[in-house]
């Protein structure tokens, strides 16, 4: 069931608009998923979704990360819009966003493929970035912000 229920996830958002994970359970119930909200959720991070701007300031889900122009485009955007500050304690950079934003401007971050960064956990509104190495802060928060 779970394996279906994703694979309808994934036609939904590549075939629609979708701007919220309500939007989405409805249409999953339309489809004939009962599901909850929750469930969906959880869907929604296994799969890699992330939510994108586009025509200025609609937003939608897409699956996975976009290597197209158009893709890169909208992650430029995202970051430039999205980010409130950067700041840092020892080799953790720590970006603060537009409520809501986090994972997607995490995912925009990832996309940049930034050599020393580790790894990145986003929640609401807050990203960690995990820095090889403390002396490498300057040039990662530097490279983030030329994405800007």
């Amino acid at each position: 069931m779970k394996k279906r229920r994703q694979e309808a996830i994934v036609n939904l958002i590549n075939n629609n608009s979708i701007e919220t994970q309500e939007e989405l359970l409805s249409l999953l119930m339309k489809s004939g998923f009962n599901t909850t909200q929750a469930t969906v959720s959880r869907d929604i991070k296994e799969l890699n979704v992330t939510k994108i701007t586009y025509d200025g300031n609609k937003h939608k889900y897409v699956v996975g990360k976009l290597v197209d122009n158009a893709g890169a485009k909208s992650y430029k955007h995202l970051l430039g819009n999205c980010i409130i500050s950067i700041d840092y304690a020892e080799n953790i950079v720590v970006v603060k966003t537009v409520a809501g934003m986090a994972m997607a401007v995490a995912a925009a971050i990832d996309s940049l493929s930034i050599d020393d960064i580790v790894g990145s956990i986003a929640g609401d509104d807050t990203i960690f970035l995990a820095i090889r190495r403390s002396n490498l802060v300057d040039k990662v928060i530097g490279d983030i912000k030329k994405c800007c």
